[in-house]
């Protein structure tokens, strides 16, 4: 079992905003969900751990090792897909991987082939080796990602908004993908949104302007609001002055007219119905609350 220990780690750049605000969180094997907004210090956290960033304060531990006193340890440890993932076009599959290999310091040749064609093979992509990656798609590039973060077969996999622009059948590829690496490693899934979180990780956190707001499982942070949110439909002149009377946590179009939800922590009358919550009520709750 692996464990990572993020403990009052905080970070603030030199133009003063304050990215990590002592945020601590402790993650096991499986999929961790880190769920906050554009801003809210996702990439920050992520960077810090991959040891990309140093922190102001604060200390990450990888399984008992301190990762700021010995980078190279998570460095071999980790395997990580940012969220811009760069290509070489004109490279094959098989060559660029290879190469990666390289890089990660698998010298010896046959070795080296069987990692890469074991990859390939896992992610689905062994039939499309031989294809330059500038005529891949979106999901396609998304796995070759994954295949590069595991050539070292790491402990700890980071992966940064790994969903954006997939088509939903490369999304549902993606997600049993990373189902099945965290069997064996800590996955940590940095995201906006929701639905990712919702369906692959067992432990989460909601991260916004630099604070951690909340962590435990997604069925915990739902049920902490049951019974505490509602909902009716408005005119769009209406909405102002719902805003200012109450606390609305979303809103969206209902045959073409407003439909608000709120928290409350009694039945606030006034036509309001109550609603069953889920993930995207907590989520919204904690960052606007």
């Amino acid at each position: 079992m692996n464990t990572l220990s993020i403990s009052n780690l905080s970070k603030t750049y030199p133009n003063g905003v304050e990215a990590l605000k002592g945020v601590s969180i402790e993650i096991n094997n499986g999929l961790f969900g880190l769920l906050g907004p554009n801003g809210a210090g996702k990439s920050s956290l992520m960077r810090t751990i991959a040891t990309l960033q140093k922190p102001d304060s604060g200390s990450v531990i990888l399984n008992q090792i301190n990762v700021e006193e010995h980078p190279q340890y998570i460095r071999k440890s980790l395997g990580y897909l940012p969220q811009e993932f760069g290509v070489y076009p004109t490279m094959t599959a098989e060559i660029l991987l290879d190469h990666f290999a390289v890089l990660k310091g698998i010298s010896d040749r046959k070795t080296r082939k069987e990692r890469v064609d074991y990859l390939l093979d896992q992610t689905n992509l062994f039939q499309h080796r031989k294809k330059k990656l500038g005529g891949f798609s979106g999901g396609m590039k998304q796995r070759f990602g994954i295949a590069q973060a595991l050539l070292a077969n790491p402990s700890l996999i980071i992966v940064d908004e790994p969903t954006a622009g997939l088509d939903p059948t490369e999304r549902n590829r993606f997600h049993n993908l990373l189902s099945e690496l965290g069997q064996e490693a800590i996955v940590i899934l940095s995201t906006h949104f929701v639905d990712d979180v919702k369906e692959l990780c067992t432990n989460m956190a909601i991260l916004n302007s630099g604070e951690l707001l909340w962590k435990g499982s997604p069925q915990q942070a739902i049920n902490e609001i049951e019974g505490r949110v509602f909902s009716r439909q408005i005119t769009r002149n209406q909405i102002h002055d719902y805003k200012e009377e109450y606390s609305v946590i979303a809103e969206q179009l209902f045959q073409g007219k407003p439909l608000i939800y709120i928290y409350s922590e009694s039945d606030p009358g006034q036509g309001f119905l109550p609603v069953e919550p889920d993930l995207n009520h907590v989520f919204f709750n904690k960052v606007h609350s």
